[in-house]
């Protein structure tokens, strides 16, 4: 019977690529150029594949954000966090899968002792302890056996991922073969047979220890047939250890693999010495003791974003910047300010919620604009950034050495630091609500305050998300709290805070980052809100395609996928 049922999937498997052929003008084929027909086929090019790609993903280092929620049954809002884990590192894939940490010096270049497992330990703990390298080790599925000696593999059929169609099998791994290994499903694209999407967990049995923490792990296609791993949720409800039940929710990310690539230096090194042209031929000779000073102030400001994009931390200028920037013109306008040189904007790559400004420089991170609920909340942590420029014109004199600023990823978030005191803080806030109150956004500040009181209800749960790397803390203004209306966390059209990674998508290639463009979505109970909550990824697949250089239209802002106007 089971020979029967495999024969049967096969002659499947030919029909279906055999409708395709029909429908193309070539046929499908493995990269020797021989058309892939069978199920057996299929299964020997994916695994042939998945060997070269476990091969060329070590080649790379690029930064790994994982961030862990804890969570806990809730009566009316189901399951919701009550506490959380950051983790920020640059992984040395070379190697295998090793965390250098950018956050705790102790941690750099140590792995942790059990492989796939994401808790250092939990025997004894008032709560789990995570390990990074048991989450990054889930962009792998099986790096020391995905063959047919450990594994059975089952077609499934086809399904479109995004653009992407791929042939989907689950698999298992075969009596005696070994704990730690996958079981779950894979997708691969059926072009050139990589898997795209793997989804399951590790194996481990039974034992007391053996924890088997389900993931879904997804790959993008970054450069022409290159896919990399990109976005890893992963979650449990309830692990044993000692009869205390763990439950998380957690999302690793990774970017910056373009940063630190092998000829990278060499390649530097054969750049014209022409281009781009250099600039400031039409400065006079002899400068005003304020002139340099101006001119050190900005050059101080050009050192810290060059180097905060150079080493993966800082998108480099892109449409997110314009729309930023857009409110910012809305502000000064409204305010009659003319601040010269020009309020520029940019994005922080990092999911914790932090702004700041160098020089005339504003910087949000990408999680702060993540749970943004509107354009006017958006307004708010500008204009508090606006504020500090303004009347507290933080000093930038020490940036303005370049070896000040010449650091290494590893080194930055020791290195840097932008935060106000608290007195340029309580300065910063009562300006940035007299600029607020003369704005385009003065009646809609009900829904910022509304944010801000999401944020204070929720910050004891969540202190490694709201805590700051490089900036200043989400600012909780009593004025601006004021004009909000009460909280009601039931009602269904009162959004005052999104999920994360409710605004902003990243390529992890070019560290560009663009707006969603995701449609707004009828909520069905007040679960569905999910403030500042991990979710899954579900990413729209594409193959990878030359950036279209055309010109764009009008530049779109948060008001326009506001759920609030649901």
């Amino acid at each position: 019977m089971r020979t029967w049922n495999r024969y049967s999937l096969a002659i499947l498997l030919v029909g279906s690529f055999i409708a395709v052929a029909a429908a193309q003008t070539q046929p499908q084929a493995s990269a020797s150029g021989a058309p892939v027909t069978t199920v057996a086929q299929a299964i020997d090019r994916i695994i042939a594949r998945e060997h070269d790609e476990d091969m060329l993903i070590r080649r790379y280092s690029p930064i790994v954000e994982t961030y862990v929620q804890d969570v806990k049954a809730d009566p009316d809002m189901g399951v919701v966090p009550f506490h959380d884990h950051y983790y920020l590192g640059q992984a040395s894939l070379s190697s295998g899968v090793v965390d250098d940490s950018m956050l705790d010096s102790s941690r750099k270049g140590k792995g942790e002792e059990h492989s796939h497992n994401p808790f250092a330990h939990l025997a004894g703990s008032s709560g789990p302890a995570y390990a990074p390298r048991g989450f990054l080790e889930m962009i792998y599925i099986d790096p020391n056996g995905f063959d047919r000696q450990h594994y059975e593999f089952d077609y499934v059929g086809r399904e479109f991922l995004g653009e992407v169609r791929c042939v989907v099998f689950d698999v298992r791994p075969l009596p005696k073969t070994g704990k730690g290994r996958f079981i779950g499903r894979i997708w691969a694209e059926d072009q050139g047979f990589t898997v795209v999407r793997f989804n399951g967990m590790f194996e481990f049995g039974a034992e007391a220890n053996g924890y088997s923490v389900h993931f879904d792990s997804w790959r993008l296609n970054l450069q022409p047939d290159l896919w990399l791993p990109a976005l890893v949720f992963s979650q449990d409800s309830e692990l044993k250890d000692s009869g205390n039940g763990v439950r998380f929710k957690a999302q690793t990310r990774l970017w910056g693999y373009a940063l630190a690539l092998p000829g990278r230096v060499a390649e530097d090194e054969q750049r014209s010495l022409d281009s781009p042209a250099a600039e400031g031929g039409d400065k006079v000779a002899d400068q005003s003791p304020i002139e340099v000073e101006r001119e050190w102030q900005q050059q101080a400001e050009v050192n810290v974003i060059g180097r905060l994009e150079r080493i993966g931390l800082l998108a480099p200028p892109g449409e997110v910047d314009k729309v930023l920037e857009t409110v910012v013109n809305n502000l000064e306008v409204t305010n009659s300010l003319d601040i010269q040189p020009e309020i520029r904007c940019r994005v922080m790559l990092t999911g914790t919620l932090e702004s700041f400004s160098i020089g005339h420089t504003i910087v949000l991170s990408r999680g702060l604009i993540d749970v943004l609920p509107d354009e006017a909340s958006l307004a708010t942590m500008l204009a508090q950034e606006l504020a500090q420029i303004i009347v507290t014109k933080p000093s930038t004199d020490k940036w303005g050495f370049n070896d000040a600023t010449n650091v290494t990823a590893g080194e930055a978030l020791s290195r840097f630091s932008f935060k106000a005191t608290p007195a340029e803080v309580d300065m910063a806030d009562k300006k940035a609500l007299e600029l607020l109150k003369h704005s385009p956004y003065q009646d809609k500040l009900g829904s910022a305050a509304l944010f801000l009181k999401q944020l204070s209800l929720d910050s004891g749960a969540l202190p490694s998300l709201i805590s700051p790397r490089l900036g200043n803390q989400v600012g909780l203004s009593s004025a601006l709290l004021a004009l909000s209306p009460p909280l009601q966390v039931n009602k269904l059209d009162q959004i005052a805070a999104l999920p994360l990674g409710g605004r902003v998508k990243l390529d992890p290639w070019s560290d560009r980052v663009e707006l969603l463009k995701s449609k707004p979505v009828a909520l069905y109970s007040a679960r569905e809100k999910m403030p500042f909550e991990v979710t899954p990824f579900m990413p729209f697949l594409t193959r990878y395609r030359q950036a279209d250089t055309t010109a764009k239209g009008p530049h779109s802002t948060l008001a326009s996928k506001d759920r609030s106007e649901q």
